[in-house]
């Protein structure tokens, strides 16, 4: 996957480690996703469309930070650009919010939040995926969903036109951190997630799909952020941001705060 105050709040970014990435994020060797099943998926547009995201609530969209000068969120999407106007639903970008600690340069903490300036109404096509208070740490060979609009192929520059899945396999950290695999340039932290080939079948995310799901046993995990410059190579697996308890309590605390 080729490609986000005061002495505490000071102290909480300080303490995080700190590692080295790439940007972008394709979905390598998926398949065409079922119209409006993943009725969460949210296709962020700055000039063009140029990420993913997730409808976690009818005012905010969950996505990377280190997804830049997004103008507009489109919901119900299945085909960018198919006439979809009885399931699409159009909102403008009321507020970007990344995390108070996300570096530029290392991508860590690549998670932003985007305050819509219009509710969505909830449908057959669009829908909120809710979080949890806590989202358990998914252990080594666990099989996870990835989805977006990003590259299929390491040849072709221009996004999918249809919505695409692949199933990825979620990898060690002490392995993702290991000589044979990205050998700790970046460092893997505790609070990201390796995940990609099986070791046999190539899948992955690419340019394009930053800032979409990592889905594991339905909830959601992580948020896709970075990986190699050549899309799916079965030692280099893409690399999610972890929405830690940590994390959850930033965004929860985020959306309250702007709500009142």
């Amino acid at each position: 996957m080729s490609f986000l105050g005061s002495f505490t709040g000071l102290f909480s970014c300080m303490v995080l480690l700190i590692v080295h990435s790439s940007d972008g994020s394709e979905i390598i060797n998926g398949k065409e996703v079922k119209p409006h099943l993943l009725p969460y998926m949210a296709l962020l547009n700055a000039t063009t469309p140029d990420c993913g995201g997730i409808l976690i609530d009818k005012s905010w969209v969950l996505t990377a930070a280190h997804c830049k000068n997004i103008e507009t969120v489109l919901l119900g999407v299945h085909s960018i650009k198919a006439n979809e106007d009885k399931s699409r639903q159009v909102r403008k970008v009321k507020k970007s919010v990344p995390h108070p600690c996300y570096d530029k340069d290392t991508k860590v903490n690549d998670l932003m939040l985007l305050k819509l300036g219009k509710s969505v109404k909830e449908t057959k096509t669009v829908k909120c995926l809710k979080l949890g208070d806590a989202i358990k740490d998914p252990a080594a060979g666990t099989s996870c969903m990835v989805a977006g609009w990003g590259k299929t192929n390491n040849r072709v520059e221009k996004m999918s036109d249809v919505l695409m899945s692949v199933n990825v396999t979620v990898v060690d950290r002490v392995k993702c951190n290991s000589a044979e695999y990205y050998n700790k340039v970046p460092v893997i932290t505790s609070s990201m997630i390796c995940a990609g080939s099986d070791g046999k079948n190539t899948a992955d995310t690419c340019g394009g799909d930053s800032g979409g799901p990592l889905v594991c046993s339905g909830g959601l995990v992580g948020v896709t952020s970075f990986g190699s410059k050549v899309c799916g190579r079965i030692h280099k697996p893409g690399v999610y941001s972890y929405l830690t308890v940590k994390q959850l309590k930033w965004i929860k605390k985020t959306m309250k705060k702007s709500d009142i």
